[in-house]
């Protein structure tokens, strides 16, 4: 069943690709899934030529092979989220990030309660049993967990997407808490993907400022659940 889903979506990449308008064939090379920065920013200039003219086309193919990747875990998001801040304004790109991860994310859910339960109890069991226990500690506050595991580094990303319906993380809270939590890192991917031309590697993307907006930002998800907390020893 897996292979089937994996199958159709390349052949629907591969269909998007047909659809695309006749590159030239210096550019032809560049058209492919961004491995590294320097992928991304050979794909960000061509990706740009057309862009103004087949604004909807390169749009689609941005979002399509964003959930390509993250509904298998494959790595290179992070370099189509920098693209996405050189390709579109800031705010649609962050709405077109914050959606593929949640998207994408939510059918790694499905396909791992297909097959990862035993990928993940076979390769990772002391991590998987240790968020299970937390998973169960923080039961009445999942979506202000999950909103704080996608904005810290505590956990990857693919290992939440895939784990999570293994240990009883629901859908509802799991997607919701995605796509807000992804937000905060990738609004400094997307401010990276702005300079994308002079960007070295990813790590230029992070700074002590950056650093301390996510800080921020993790501390403010939980304060529902420290104030909910409080509430409940009050009135018991």
């Amino acid at each position: 069943m897996v292979a089937i889903i994996f199958g159709t979506s390349l052949l629907t990449l591969g269909v998007l690709y047909r659809q695309f308008p006749q590159l030239e064939e210096s550019e032809k090379q560049y058209l492919k899934l961004p491995w590294d920065l320097e992928d991304a920013k050979n794909l960000g200039l061509v990706l740009d030529r057309y862009k103004d003219k087949y604004f909807h086309e390169v749009l689609l193919g941005v979002f399509l092979v964003y959930i390509f990747l993250q509904t298998f875990a494959i790595p290179g998001s992070i370099f189509l989220s920098i693209l996405s801040g050189f390709l579109f304004p800031f705010y649609l790109a962050l709405i077109l990030v914050c959606c593929c991860s949640a998207i994408g994310a939510s059918l790694c859910f499905f396909l791992s309660n297909l097959l990862g339960k035993k990928v993940v109890r076979k390769f990772f069991p002391e991590r998987a049993a240790q968020w299970s226990k937390a998973v169960s500690k923080h039961s009445n506050n999942l979506l202000n967990y999950i909103i704080f595991l996608r904005v810290t580094p505590f956990l990857p990303n693919w290992f939440i997407n895939m784990s999570a319906p293994v240990i009883g993380v629901p859908l509802f809270p799991f997607a919701l808490g995605t796509f807000i939590g992804v937000a905060p890192p990738s609004f400094v991917a997307i401010q990276a993907g702005q300079t994308l031309h002079t960007l070295t590697s990813t790590s230029d993307a992070w700074s002590w400022t950056s650093v301390a907006v996510l800080t921020i930002f993790a501390f403010v998800s939980l304060i529902p659940v420290a104030l909910k907390h409080k509430l409940k020893q009050k009135f018991e």
